[in-house]
């Protein structure tokens, strides 16, 4: 693939920040080592109060001073929650393809978006797929290697994949930009939005024929205590109500004793 700038970047990470001063460092140095020029990257932060800013600052700086081809922006002002924040940035996002990494998060080694982007290349540009995903690890505060992610991305996925669960972390979601402006998170939901927003993209692929394409990749490393596993119990009673409005109550219940089967046994 030609190192040349293109027009349009062809993806677009999306960091939501408030206050992550001790984690949004190797977030910022993740996506600055990306080998990949094509690379737009918008930093949504929420009036941050501690030292968040002067690393984001650095950040820009820096790609000020070594010429990076890649394309930053900031947007700072007041939100209403993480979604809200995160719709800013997908109505922001100029770039063919998006994905959200938050602050902790790393792009898996400076590779990641090159090896995405000749995945893609595989495609007709007229039928690129919907999404592009892959699989996740988890890390650490430190960012230190703890373990695979426990669900594992599926070779083959449909929207209905998801009725198990959210196997396809959403870091290591990259979705069609021209697709998601019409699908913004839907901020009733305050800690599982993001499940619901997948689902949603899934189907809309669906009925357009589009593919969800396996990359075989690693995409993520991800910080392991995010506002999900903060609120675990909340996200989990979010997530039954998200799956039977898009599965039926029936089958979410059934969902779920499978759930609970699968806990024991793996005991």
């Amino acid at each position: 693939m030609s190192r040349a700038i293109r027009t349009r970047p062809l993806f677009t990470v999306i960091t939501v920040t408030y206050n992550a001063g001790s984690t949004i460092e190797r977030t910022l140095d993740s996506v600055a080592e990306q080998v990949l020029p094509d690379v737009e990257h918008i930093i949504v932060d929420g009036c941050s109060s501690d030292a968040t800013m002067q690393h984001i600052q650095r950040y820009v700086e820096h790609s000020a001073d070594t010429n990076s081809p890649h394309r930053i922006s900031l947007i700072r002002e007041p939100d209403d929650g993480l979604y809200d924040a995160m719709n800013k940035g997908l109505l922001a996002a100029k770039g063919e393809y998006v994905v959200f990494l938050n602050a902790g998060d790393r792009l898996h080694q400076p590779t990641t978006l090159q090896l995405v982007a000749e995945h893609l290349a595989q495609f007709n540009p007229s039928r690129h797929p919907a999404v592009l995903y892959g699989q996740t690890d988890c890390v650490d505060n430190d960012g230190r290697f703890l373990r695979h992610r426990r669900l594992e991305a599926p070779e083959q996925l449909t929207a209905g994949s998801f009725l198990w669960g959210m196997l396809v972390c959403h870091q290591s979601f990259y979705a069609r930009t021209d697709i998601v402006r019409s699908i913004p998170y839907d901020r009733r939901w305050h800690f599982s939005a993001d499940y619901d927003w997948c689902i949603r993209i899934m189907r809309v692929a669906g009925r357009r024929g589009l593919a969800l394409s396996y990359t075989g990749l690693i995409l993520t490393d991800y910080l392991a205590e995010g506002l999900t596993t903060r609120n675990h119990r909340r996200s989990l009673i979010e997530r039954f109500r998200i799956m039977a409005h898009h599965y039926g109550l029936l089958r979410a219940v059934g969902a779920h004793i499978w759930f609970c089967v699968r806990a024991v046994i793996k005991r």
